[in-house]
């Protein structure tokens, strides 16, 4: 508590707000929510956080707050900046703990029926801020548990499961209804949801790992490492090298779980420069303690064996600023390939929805999302979708961000 009062303490309570205007895809009142800490009213801090977000304890821990509101801070400009994400995962646990409210059941619009499609972070949002507003929502989840990629996709060591089960129960406790092992498309279709609800939010991912198009991605050891988080189904690591190919959040979880499960050697392999990498520094550094290697300016050329991986050949890249570009952008440096031993290659890139939303009957966009507008209406007026599957910002805070806009849109939609 002495600990995170003095840091509430180092908050100047900055009038212009950049950390959450600028630095926070939610919009969460930072200044307000800390003064509530510096004040002891813990209870009072948990609801301003409420007005915005139900995601504290999980968004405090994992969101890449150097890069986000931690990086627009005042005080970081010419020192530390403050410590945002440890108060907002403080008052996120001790809501958990006290049994804090999002807020009290609301019946005023329970004639109104919504159907929510993926429990991730935008499903888990959006059902929250409609339960506010007194919607009857039903939930509809392809596993027995509910979380997405906040379960399967980042690893205990990072953000442990109990606290995202218990921070999920608080948005269940505000009436909604969940229905486990139920997948579109397989289970249930979205002609039946139609004729049941009068709204319908898709928020169920894409979770299918994007390839690179070189030569030897098809070989036995190559991995997406998308699924490979989600389905927890990793080869025998012990004594192996393995290459991770990419710079975000999954690159570097997929990285350390490998590392932990007894890889022998585990580089990282990135065609830009340290600093441009999406990944969170925090995660970097603790990577790099774990002795993981970094190849920065490195990029693939190709993936070489009989029948499985064997070797990997890498040309260096040089940054050049191109017309129309907003930073630097890679190019391979001519005669500089060279080829390294590599047993298993993941591809940590991106990812992009499963062939079934082709299937769907919405029109999705030339990189195969569902095609959206400014309210996450998708071509169907009565069908919004968002989160990963709309191609929204990838990190566990825009996808929140991503729900809540949806859910105001449903309330719109449904006045």
């Amino acid at each position: 508590m002495k600990d995170i009062k003095e840091k509430s303490e180092y908050c100047l309570n900055c009038p212009v707000k950049p950390c959450s205007k600028k630095g926070c895809p939610l919009e969460n009142d930072i200044p307000r929510f800390i003064k509530a800490i510096k004040e002891e009213d813990y209870e009072k801090a948990y609801e301003i956080l409420s007005e915005t977000t139900v995601l504290e304890a999980v968004c405090g821990r994992i969101c890449p707050h150097t890069k986000q509101c931690e990086g627009s801070c005042v005080r970081g400009i010419k020192s530390n900046p403050v410590s945002i994400g440890d108060m907002e995962a403080f008052i996120g646990d001790i809501a958990i703990k006290e049994n804090y409210k999002i807020a009290e059941k609301n019946e005023e619009n329970k004639d109104k029926k919504v159907a929510i499609v993926g429990g991730g972070p935008a499903g888990i949002t959006a059902s929250a801020f409609l339960l506010k507003k007194g919607y009857s929502v039903t939930l509809y989840e392809k596993y027995d548990y509910l979380g997405g990629l906040l379960m399967h996709g980042i690893p205990e060591f990072r953000l442990p499961k109990e606290i995202v089960k218990q921070t999920i129960q608080k948005v269940i406790d505000l009436g909604l209804e969940v229905k486990y092992n139920m997948e579109l498309g397989k289970n249930i279709t979205l002609q039946e949801l139609e004729k049941q609800y009068d709204a319908i939010f898709l928020a169920f991912g894409a979770n299918i790992t994007t390839k690179m198009g070189v030569e030897g991605e098809d070989l036995e050891g190559v991995y997406g490492g998308n699924q490979l988080l989600e389905h927890n189904n990793h080869p025998d690591y012990k004594g192996k090298k393995v290459g991770i190919i990419g710079g975000g959040n999954v690159a570097m979880d997929c990285a350390r779980t490998i590392k932990r499960l007894g890889a022998q050697e585990v580089k990282v392999i990135y065609r830009r420069a340290e600093e441009q990498m999406p990944a969170e520094v925090k995660e970097i550094q603790e990577a790099k303690e774990e002795g993981i290697e970094f190849l920065f300016q490195n990029n693939i050329v190709k993936i070489l064996g009989k029948d499985k991986v064997e070797k990997v050949e890498l040309i260096k890249t040089e940054l050049v600023q191109k017309e129309g570009e907003t930073r630097k952008v890679p190019v391979n440096i001519p005669d500089s390939n060279y080829i390294i031993d590599i047993d298993y290659i993941v591809m940590a890139l991106g990812s992009k929805p499963e062939e079934f939303v082709n299937t769907l009957g919405l029109k999705l966009n030339k990189w195969g999302y569902i095609n959206i507008d400014e309210q996450n209406r998708t071509s169907n007026p009565k069908i919004f979708a968002g989160g990963d599957l709309a191609g929204a910002k990838g990190t566990v805070a825009w996808a929140a961000r991503s729900g809540r806009n949806a859910a105001n849109a449903i309330i719109e939609y449904l006045k």
